[in-house]
């Protein structure tokens, strides 16, 4: 599997991103500045991630979104190629219109930064391959701005499709309102686009995939990621 990272001024997750990558595919990244206008040939997916892009100024994720760099994201997209944002990554993408709706300041005002629970509602895509349907992994969030909202056209449209791949939930796999720890409509923690290629979520499923953290349930993804590109290949 062939990734790469975009690297905007303010990003602090990309080597997270980039160690996560390597561990499970075995493959180093590459790491892609904010000002290129291509992506490296034969990129298989490119991902972007958390921090702080441009220090949240305007809204997050509104300046990356109009770097160089994602109209060469943005075409990769309409051809079909893999992108995956994570926190940062998911407001950049829906600030540049790979994915709808808008990320808000969390419900209750506060930065937030723990371990939560989210649950696979569906195992048929390339970014749940490795996971099964309904299972509940634990994954670490750290966001001020996590609270996903849309309008309810929108939100009907992505729940009749089936693209909320992931949503936020107690450790027995049940979604309510105490374990929305944002607010975000429907507990969405990550959600697909309409063609099934760009995924968006707030948790941070890197910082879990190795033993020495306690936890290994983001892992998941990423082998998915790896099995289902070894099958298209």
């Amino acid at each position: 599997m062939k990734s790469a990272i975009l690297v905007f001024p303010g990003i602090n997750r990309e080597r997270d991103m980039a160690r996560a990558l390597k561990l499970v595919s075995g493959q180093e990244p590459a790491m892609v500045w904010h000002a290129e206008t291509e992506l490296p040939a034969g990129t298989d997916l490119v991902v972007v991630p958390g921090g702080f892009s441009y220090g949240d100024y305007l809204r997050c994720g509104a300046i990356a979104a109009r770097a160089p760099v994602m109209d060469a994201v943005r075409a990769f997209a309409a051809r079909g190629g893999l992108v995956l944002g994570v926190c940062n990554g998911f407001q950049i993408l829906c600030e540049s219109g790979l994915l709808p709706g808008v990320l808000m300041r969390n419900a209750g005002l506060k930065f937030i930064c723990r371990d939560v629970h989210i649950r696979v509602e569906r195992s048929d895509t390339p970014f749940t391959a490795g996971y099964n349907a309904g299972q509940v992994i634990r994954v670490p969030v750290a966001h001020g701005e996590g609270n996903y909202e849309a309008d309810d056209e929108t939100l009907k449209r992505i729940e009749g499709d089936g693209r909320v791949l992931y949503r936020y939930c107690a450790a027995d796999g049940v979604v309510d309102a105490a374990s929305n720890i944002n607010g975000a409509a429907a507990s969405i923690a990550g959600l697909l686009n309409e063609a099934g290629n760009v995924l968006g979520m707030m948790p941070h499923p890197e910082n879990h995939v190795e033993t020495i953290m306690g936890c290994t349930d983001g892992r998941g993804l990423f082998a998915g990621l790896v099995a289902h590109l070894d099958r298209a290949a």
